[in-house]
């Protein structure tokens, strides 16, 4: 392994005269998810900043010298952060440009001053990706340079006084690590940067998906608290998600009605139908199932709905019932407890669920009006997440049989079980496109347990071929249970829905789980 390369700016033994500027005035009106924006340094020539809320994108175009040596001159887009916190984005410049040097990216200062400490997730215009930072005041630059070249996504993370850089080209998993311990201060700026290395030229760079997160505590206690949600929509193809509400507590689990028009997902217990076209949530009556979990399913009609309601006459445990997708009196389906829906067949007779009948999880089989339910894995460890394919012949779950979580598939009837992952993540949740076509699903690092699924991890959305290939990444989640429990593809095949985290309030339950 390459030992870190730690490279520090010097002035070649020529006499510099530090006059220091001060940062020219920020903006204080809010753009997007940030306070300011403005010149540090005084560049000849002055920057700007914009956001395009329809796309929620930032376009931020900088002049100036450098940020390296004792002082920076840039554009900066940023507010101010107590505590740990996640930056992401994804960047790039637009055009060629003039000089290979020009940098983005991410960047956390003690202060506005040119001089000010500061540590920098950059890219440059050539593809170089370092962990760039002034450990003090006035005090020359250093890096540490990624493995990763041609990076436009990147993350900085802050955990104490250690920030950690890692980057990705759009696809691949998050890699090329850095770290550095500094003492910025509690309070700090943070926000995107970008500087074109040249005096005389302005530089423009482009970012979106851009997400400030706020991380779980330590002493968050799953399934009691809880951390605020961001309803998402991603489109599967560009990548690009558009955060389309927000709440500082817990909402879970997307649904896509088959119309399109709407989304169903979990809060406190309760079931919601959000529209998409006036943004606004309304409570589904689902009568006397009011502890609900995550786990509700469409019927392929589009008339109908399951759900998993933690019964009282069943000792809390989680039973299935269906009733009419605008809401009604819930019918029983399973008299049994616990057992976690997570699919309809596409003619409509058949629930497949995940239930504990004898201390091991399985995968069953139940006529959706109810009646005797089948075995469908035997197994010795955890099967979860069985999902009809639309045309089903298939019933796509996931199990750790093979020793980590991995995406299997099998016949309608339980036989010819197939592996179709088999990689460094555990993967979970498995959701077959409308037209068949494709996989999404959601997918853990090693420091997630096999057969856990937790709250409030770095997570992936990948995607593959619904009949096997190379996975690829599709989106760079804070998030994990609740993020894409259920089917959540749009009925055109082209987006999928799901709930990203962030925030310090923390929600007390208690609230049904799975």
């Amino acid at each position: 392994m390459k030992k870190n390369r730690v490279i520090r700016a010097t002035t070649l033994g020529l006499v510099v005269l530090l006059v220091i500027a001060f940062a020219s005035p920020a903006l204080s009106q809010d753009i997007g998810e940030f306070e300011g924006y403005g010149d540090i340094g005084a560049p000849t020539l002055a920057g700007r900043a914009t956001y395009a809320a329809a796309g929620q994108e930032y376009f931020v175009a900088a002049a100036g010298r450098n940020v390296w040596f004792d002082r920076d001159e840039f554009h900066y887009v940023w507010k101010r952060l107590r505590g740990d916190f996640i930056l992401r984005a994804h960047a790039g410049f637009r055009g060629t440009g003039v000089d290979p040097h020009r940098k983005l990216g991410w960047m956390v200062r003690s202060t506005l001053d040119p001089n000010a400490a500061h540590v920098s997730a950059a890219v440059h215009g050539d593809g170089l990706a370092a962990l760039q930072f002034r450990p003090g005041a006035g005090r020359d630059t250093e890096e540490l340079r990624s493995e990763v070249g041609g990076a436009n996504v990147i993350q900085l993370m802050r955990s104490g006084n250690t920030y950690t850089m890692s980057v990705a080209v759009a696809g691949d998993p998050l890699g090329g690590a850095q770290a550095i311990e500094i003492p910025l201060g509690d309070e700090v700026y943070v926000g995107l940067f970008v500087t074109s290395h040249n005096e005389n030229k302005l530089e423009e760079a482009v970012f979106h998906n851009v997400r400030v997160v706020l991380p779980a505590p330590a002493d968050l206690v799953p399934y009691r608290d809880y951390l605020g949600s961001n309803l998402e929509i991603l489109d599967v193809d560009t990548g690009r998600r558009s955060i389309v509400y927000r709440i500082p507590e817990s909402l879970q689990a997307p649904n896509w009605t088959s119309d399109g028009k709407a989304l169903i997902y979990n809060h406190n217990g309760l079931l919601y139908r959000f529209d998409l076209k006036d943004r606004k949530p309304k409570v589904i009556d689902t009568g006397f199932a009011i502890r609900n979990n995550n786990d509700h399913v469409i019927s392929f009609d589009g008339r109908h709905l399951a759900i998993s309601h933690h019964s009282v006459d069943h000792d809390g445990q989680s039973i299935i019932y269906t009733l009419p997708i605008d809401g009604g009196v819930p019918e029983l389906v399973t008299p049994k407890g616990p057992s976690y829906l997570h699919g309809w067949s596409p003619d409509g007779k058949y629930l497949v669920y995940t239930a504990s009948r004898g201390g091991d999880f399985d995968i069953y089989r139940i006529p959706a009006a109810g009646g005797e339910e089948v075995r469908l894995t035997t197994t010795e460890g955890l099967d979860d997440g069985p999902e009809y394919s639309p045309d089903g012949k298939y019933i796509y779950f996931n199990s750790v049989r093979s020793g980590s979580m991995e995406i299997w598939r099998m016949k309608p009837d339980g036989s010819d079980p197939e592996q179709l992952t088999d990689d460094a993540f555990n993967n979970w949740f498995p959701h077959i496109s409308p037209d068949g076509k494709r996989m999404v699903f959601i997918s853990y690092g090693d420091d997630v347990a096999p057969d856990d699924h937790p709250f409030y991890k770095h997570v992936y959305l990948r995607m593959m071929p619904a009949d096997g290939g190379p996975p690829k990444v599709i989106s760079y989640v804070y998030g994990g249970q609740g993020t894409i429990n259920v089917p959540s593809w749009s009925p055109d095949s082209k987006k999928v829905a799901f709930v990203s985290n962030t925030g310090g309030i923390k929600k007390k339950g208690p609230y049904p789980g799975k």
